[in-house]
Formats: C-alpha cells, sequence, structure tokens
C-alpha cells in the first residue's frame, strides 16, 4: 500500500503554488494528530514534495515513523508562476481577469496550467506506483491528479471533490490502481 498525505495548513493568505509558504501552528497540530495515529501503518519510508510545507510535515512525521525522508521536486503542486507566494488579495486585484477566467488549460504568467500539472502526475505515474510501504507527502492538486487519473476523470475546476483536507491520508493501492481516503 501507497499513503498519500497533503500537508498540514499553510498561510492561506499567500497563493501556495510552489512558494515556501510555513505551516501555520493550526497546521503542525493538525499533522501532530494525523501523526499519532500511523503507528500501524505499513511504512518504509517517506517521500515528499521539497516545497516548504511539506519539508516541515514530513519532519513532524518522521518523528512519528523513524522512517528516512527523500525529497522529490516532482510532487510539487501546480505551479503558479508570477503568483507563487503573493498575497491572495493583491493576486485577486492583478490578476483579476486571468482568476475569474481560470479553466484546466489556463496557464500561469510563468508558471503552468491544471492539466500541465496532470500530464506531469501522468508521467511520473509508473514511478509513484512501484514506491510501495511509501508515506508520500505532497500537495492536495498532486493527490487530486491521482484520483482523476485512476478513476479515469475528466479533469475539472473543483479541487474538493476528493476530500483531500489539510494532513489526510488517502491509500492508493498500487496492484488494483484504487485510491481511497483513508482518513
Amino acid at each position: 500500500m501507497i499513503y498519500l498525505m497533503r500537508h498540514g495548513q499553510d498561510d492561506e493568505t499567500k497563493i501556495g503554488g510552489w512558494s515556501d509558504v510555513k505551516l501555520t501552528l493550526e497546521g503542525i497540530k493538525q499533522v501532530n494528530e494525523i501523526g499519532s495515529r500511523c503507528s500501524n501503518l505499513e511504512i518504509e519510508k517517506i517521500i515528499s514534495s521539497d516545497v516548504k510545507r511539506c519539508q516541515e510535515t514530513s519532519l513532524i512525521m518522521q518523528s512519528y515513523l523513524n522512517k528516512p525522508i527523500f525529497y522529490n521536486r516532482n510532487l510539487r503542486e501546480q505551479s503558479k508562476g508570477n503568483l507563487n507566494g503573493m498575497n491572495a488579495l493583491e493576486a485577486k486585484k492583478k490578476y483579476a481577469e486571468l482568476l475569474e477566467n481560470i479553466t484546466p488549460t489556463t496557464i500561469y504568467p510563468n508558471g503552468e496550467s491544471l492539466f500541465d500539472l496532470y500530464i506531469r502526475i501522468k508521467k511520473i505515474m509508473p514511478w509513484i506506483l512501484k514506491q510501495d510501504k511509501a508515506l508520500i507527502i505532497t500537495h492536495r492538486g498532486v493527490i487530486n491528479m491521482l484520483y482523476y487519473i485512476l478513476n479515469n476523470i475528466e479533469l475539472d475546476m473543483n479541487k474538493t471533490q476528493f476530500n483531500v483536507t489539510h494532513a489526510s491520508i488517502h491509500e492508493l493501492d498500487p496492484a488494483k490502481k484504487l485510491i481511497k481516503r483513508s482518513f
């Protein structure tokens, strides 16, 4: 079994993407609560996105699991380009037209589209499926892409349909290629 975890809550007044936004105190609490529930999971390694909020999440999880951490930039969220790390209110003003008309194929200035993220995750899917007994710490967008790909669902802008909340755990059965929320 492969376990996928979204990082804990970060500063949501900022645009996430590839920015180095840190976990909030609530995010740290969320990760600790999940960490205390993971001791019965069969995990041999932690693989994490290399952005700050995932690094912090992986270090907390390591304190519970005592497993090595490997960082992988391919597990990053969608790049929001010029908007990465920008104050969300400022971004809404400066990029109003872009954000009001966003679709899966809309490319952020100097970033990528949601479809680009989909293709990026689809390309590394064979590698992901070989990571048995791993905890993969990543982002909602990446976990959502796995749901879209494995369930052959057409890509859309609904970020919440797979219930990928902060610090949630999702099980991916690599043999059956099935994914579901665990806790």
